[in-house]
């Protein structure tokens, strides 16, 4: 069946423009015909699911009411804009989303215009959309900033930072936020839906001004009725703590009662200063299996949308995640004093098994990398073993209190780096490729690269009974297949290990690159290197390998600038060694989505990259030996 058939109102809409040509009633059609297309689409080329089934009615009704692209819309970390990207020009290429070439699974600036601002990490859109709306201010524009906001994105400190320079000032920002943890509960119906269209309403917040300035005179009276205008809100509306804020607080409402939404959005879109609209809705709306299970469908695969569950296949090797998750397990049933944290990521890190396991020892801190951090230090403070369970990428979020709060003071704190690397389908505001080099040039730290998974486990264990900061970072996925040892005993600190004896050619390899650098070392017989750790660095050997070979090549899954094989080169120049030199890792830009075997590919970092690589630097060498 053709679109047109299947989707008679959506396949006519290719932008905002159209969508305002609707009825109400057709618009309430239309929501049913995105969240259909939404779940095919994303159920035949995997993607984030939930959230954006819950937001369908609110993305309609904020394209229907505001002039958008004119009009800012910011989103929250993207999960939810998903229907954003169908409605705005994209909903043909929603199939390649997350692929390489395809569209980006969040919002772009360089993909469309009504993408105003890029996002990924959580709790940004309060900032960016109140520096949107202090612009057009000072150019005296008419245009009005919209941030959508979940209720996981609130927690993050960032958001109330913004919330709270926002409400002193008088610029036209509306923040929505989407509350989707909880189901709609009996409060949110028709009454709070009336009070909110009259709350919103002009003539209202004309009353409510000319009070305060009839009031204002006399501050007792005002007072009085300031309170009592709170406690009949109260009643209905959890608003306070915003209106204390400096926020005109409207809500809660049914964010899929789509007539509401409008002459709601429209009410506020004709009120000056900072406002907040709450709303509620529900992952999954729509589709049953993800309104039973949010957490299962907020990222998937492909998979039969008919069956009543997502299918698992089957994994061939663990990934590096439960790796750590079944340390984490056995080290805390010998070690009562360990104790795990986790900014939001208890699935993605891998901590399930130990929050019901060892629940008085798990702490979810909320989207609050900062905290996360700090915390940790002041358990470390009295005694206690705390694991940070953290990706790569929120890990930057939370740098100066790992400075300050814990290395600066030497503490015991282990860093449990998951996604280290690239990250594929999710792309470069998720891809870790950076912590090496922050992380190296912290004093007291120590940072691990496992190459293989049984090294993962050891590592962690080394980190834990360390004694003061330890780092271990691995890739997002699987590793090489590597028999995984029950019993844990430390490592060296500071040692590597020569995995092939090899000429002419030392392979220094870090962490995930020592597969394809056995790999490509196999091809060039040289000898091959497993670094093991990035600080300390094990300079005897790296020494003992330049005096043995006339070019050393340093391979890492991180930024080449400041990453592992500056390590190296400073080694080497601080002892004189002459000898050339070549350091590969990820180039000086970003590497777009895609497959991880797709960017390492693009990156060079595979077996046939790295090959490549040397043979080319071989042949440059050879030409300067010519012309010296």
């Amino acid at each position: 069946m053709s679109d047109q058939k299947k989707y008679p109102l959506l396949s006519r809409i290719e932008g905002p423009e159209n969508l305002r040509q609707l009825t109400q009633k057709e618009l309430e059609t239309l929501a049913e015909e995105v969240r259909h297309f939404l779940l095919e689409s994303v159920s035949r080329s995997g993607g984030h699911l939930a959230a954006g089934l819950g937001t369908v009615e609110l993305t309609i009704a904020l394209h229907y009411v505001f002039n958008t692209p004119h009009d800012r819309l910011v989103w929250d970390v993207g999960h939810q804009a998903y229907p954003h990207k169908i409605l705005t020009g994209r909903r043909d290429r929603l199939g390649t989303i997350r692929k390489k070439g395809g569209l980006t699974p969040f919002p772009k600036r360089a993909e469309s215009p009504y993408d105003c601002f890029g996002v990924g990490h959580s709790s940004t859109s309060i900032s960016a959309a109140l520096g949107m709306a202090i612009a057009a201010k000072l150019e005296k524009r008419d245009q009005r900033a919209v941030a959508i906001i979940g209720d996981g994105g609130l927690t993050g400190g960032m958001a109330f930072e913004a919330l709270n320079h926002a409400g002193s000032l008088d610029a036209n920002l509306l923040v929505i936020l989407n509350d989707n943890e909880m189901s709609i509960s009996p409060n949110v119906g028709a009454m709070t839906n009336y009070l909110a269209k009259v709350l919103s309403s002009k003539l209202y917040t004309t009353v409510r001004e000319g009070s305060k300035q009839l009031l204002g005179r006399s501050p007792t009276v005002w007072e009085l009725a300031r309170r009592a205008e709170e406690h009949v809100k109260g009643m209905v509306a959890p608003g306070t703590l915003f209106e204390e804020l400096g926020f005109n607080y409207i809500g809660p409402i049914d964010g899929h009662d789509m007539e509401t939404l409008i002459t709601t959005l429209a009410n506020l879109k004709e009120l000056s200063g900072p406002q907040f609209l709450h709303i509620m809705t529900k992952k999954g709306k729509g589709y049953l299996p993800a309104e039973r299970d949010p957490v299962a469908y907020h990222g998937v695969s492909p998979f039969d949308p008919s069956k009543d569950s997502l299918t698992k296949s089957p994994a061939s090797k663990p990934t590096y995640t439960q790796i750590f998750s079944q340390w984490l397990c056995d080290m805390a049933a010998k070690e009562p004093k360990l104790v795990a944290i986790t900014p939001a990521m208890r699935e993605g890190s891998g901590l399930v098994e130990f929050s019901e396991r060892f629940p008085d020892r798990y702490f979810d801190v909320g989207i609050a990398e900062q905290h996360a951090v700090t915390v940790a230090a002041g358990m470390a403070c009295e005694g206690f073993k705390p694991v940070v369970a953290i990706y790569s990428t929120f890990l930057q979020r939370g740098y100066d209190q790992l400075i300050h709060d814990v290395a600066l003071q030497n503490l015991p704190v282990l860093f449990a780096i998951d996604r280290a690397g690239l990250v594929g389908p999710d792309g470069p505001t998720h891809a870790g490729s950076f912590d090496l080099s922050f992380l190296r040039c912290i004093p007291n730290m120590v940072v691990m690269a496992p190459a293989d998974e049984n090294e993962c486990r050891q590592m962690l264990y080394t980190g834990i009974e360390y004694g003061g900061p330890a780092a271990v970072r691995y890739p997002r996925g699987t590793g090489p297949g590597a028999s995984v040892e029950r019993e844990m005993s430390a490592l060296p600190i500071g040692k590597g290990e020569i995995r092939r004896h090899g000429k002419q050619i030392a392979i220094l390899a870090f962490g995930s690159m020592l597969s394809p650098a056995l790999e490509a070392g196999g091809r060039l017989d040289a000898t091959v290197v497993n670094m093991r750790f990035v600080k300390p660095l094990d300079e005897a050997l790296v020494l003992e390998l330049a005096r043995d070979h006339e070019v050393l090549v340093t391979v890492e899954e991180n930024a080449v600038m400041g990453g592992a094989g500056s390590a190296a080169n400073e080694c080497l120049a601080a002892h004189r060694c002459l000898l050339p030199v070549l350091n590969l890792g990820l180039p000086d830009r970003y590497i777009e989505h895609g497959s991880r075997e797709e960017c390492l590919a693009e990156a060079e970092l595979d077996a046939g990259g790295i090959q490549d690589n040397i043979q080319r630097f071989l042949r440059q060498q050879k030409k300067l030996q010519v012309i010296g």
